[in-house]
């Protein structure tokens, strides 16, 4: 897996940095999962993982190539604060504090 930056901004008001990239994976086949490429780019950039935030991964159709945009985040609290719960989700999977379903609501 390569990752090619295209666009690599500061945005002090959100306290991250914004890194559009193109991502070729050749040897994979497969797009690769998100925790792959948060990994990739953690490393590339020397960040810590749980400040990594993949917003979108857009394979081109015929190519092993794919367009994507990443944020770093400052600190987790800042990441907590600013990204919507969704996108917490797909790149984290389920956070700790949650239960098993149905558990927890009351009508």
């Amino acid at each position: 897996m390569e990752i090619f930056v295209e666009k690599d901004r500061q945005n002090p008001l959100l306290k991250r940095r914004e890194i559009y990239f193109r991502l070729k994976y050749e040897e994979e086949g497969a797009t690769p999962s998100r925790k792959d490429v948060r990994q990739k780019i953690a490393g590339l950039f020397n960040a810590n993982l749980d400040t990594v935030i993949i917003d979108y991964i857009k394979p081109e159709f015929g190519k092993c190539e794919a367009f994507c945009y990443a944020k770093i985040y400052d600190s987790v609290e800042d990441l907590h604060a600013i990204e919507e719960d969704h996108i917490i989700k797909r790149n984290f999977g389920k956070s700790e504090g949650e239960g098993e379903e149905g558990e927890g609501e009351e009508e």
